[in-house]
């Protein structure tokens, strides 16, 4: 698959790169923001895909630098690779503070490890190159230390696992086939999203946004203002996590006397 272009202008582009295979791995997206010079790559992904989404990187900056590397949490298809992409460019990388001393286990280097800075709990906004995005905080959708990137050119919402979906080829989704990818996209989110308090909280806070397009790290990009709207409304009401487990935290029947 080839790279997808989700916004283009004059200084300013949204590029979801190809999807490389994983083997066994979940599929995963790794998206570029360029602005100007510079470049943010977001949830870079696992070591096995390392080699082939740094040369698709490569050929998307077109001559702009790597600057930021932004992880929205701590999962391995996230961020294993970080050290590799921080050791072969001078980009600072991006992690929530929960969890920016648990990335030495993936093998980061002492020589990269202060260029790893920790995002704080609430919202904040990064530079690049004169385009303020705007950090969000998405905790427990699905890790407790979790965040999201609000791009305001582009008005791209870049969600991480949230919005996620499994078990589909398509990379773009609009509102006339969004029935279909409800379906594949609610398993995965009553079990790996944590509360429905927290992802009430979360819609709540961006239904203040301006957003054309919801980009997870798995999946489908979902398209368009009526799209993003029944997603949100679909996330306000869905049941997960804790409050659907109840079934799970049983004890096993007693065994038969033989």
């Amino acid at each position: 698959m080839s790279e997808i272009a989700l916004y283009t202008a004059p200084k300013h582009r949204n590029v979801l790169l190809p999807v490389f295979d994983a083997g066994a791995g979940i599929p995963c997206n790794q998206h570029l923001i360029v602005h100007g010079g510079s470049a943010m790559l977001l949830d870079p992904g696992g070591k096995k895909l390392y080699q082939d989404v740094f040369a698709a990187c490569n050929r998307a900056l077109r001559g702009a630098r790597l600057t930021a590397v932004f992880c929205s949490h701590q999962d391995p298809d996230v961020v294993a690779a970080l050290n590799g992409w921080l050791m072969v460019t001078d980009a600072t990388g991006y992690i929530s503070e929960l969890w920016r001393r648990f990335i030495p286990h993936f093998g980061s280097d002492r020589l990269v490890y202060d260029r790893i800075t920790p995002l704080p709990d609430g919202p904040t906004t990064l530079d690049l190159d004169g385009c303020a995005l705007l950090v969000l905080p998405a905790h427990f959708l699905h890790a407790c230390g979790n965040h999201h990137v609000y791009d305001p050119v582009a008005k791209i919402l870049y969600t991480g696992d949230l919005c996620a979906s499994v078990g589909t080829d398509d990379r773009v989704i609009e509102a006339g086939e969004l029935d279909a990818h409800l379906t594949r996209m609610e398993g995965f989110h009553r079990r790996y999203m944590s509360s429905s308090a927290a992802l009430r909280a979360w819609v709540a806070m961006v239904r203040g946004l301006d957003i054309e397009m919801l980009a997870p790290q798995h999946g489908a990009v979902l398209r368009g203002r009526d799209t993003v709207a029944r997603v949100l409304d679909w996330l306000d009401a869905l049941p997960c996590g804790i409050d659907v487990l109840r079934e799970v935290f049983t004890l096993p029947a007693p065994s038969k006397d033989p």
